[in-house]
């Protein structure tokens, strides 16, 4: 319950916005001639949350090769694990010798 007071707060933030900024403005679409009124709120709101979405997106995409890097490492270090516990048993294990001369 208490991790949603933040979400709350921010959504109240967002539409005590939304209603102070109603007036309605021009967007145009550059390439086109086509042109919409949209709400003040609306387009800042729009514009913030394609932006946010781009943002992780891209930071995403970054964080596949750390991701996969550290796959990686996590395989070698359970490799080289194995290897250590195989070379310790090795050490440990009794060998049978002769015992030494008598003079």
């Amino acid at each position: 319950m208490f991790r949603l007071i933040p979400a709350l707060i921010v959504v109240l933030i967002l539409v005590l916005f939304a209603l102070s900024n109603r007036e309605a403005v021009s967007l145009g679409f550059w390439p086109t001639d086509y042109s919409a009124q949209v709400p003040l709120s609306a387009a800042i709101l729009v514009g913030m949350a394609l932006a946010f979405f781009l943002g992780a997106a891209v930071v995403w995409v970054e964080h596949l090769g750390l991701r996969r890097r550290a796959r990686r490492a996590e395989a070698a270090v359970s490799r080289l694990q194995a290897q250590l516990a195989q070379a310790e048993l090795r050490q440990t294990s009794p060998t049978f010798a002769l015992p030494p001369p008598e003079v």
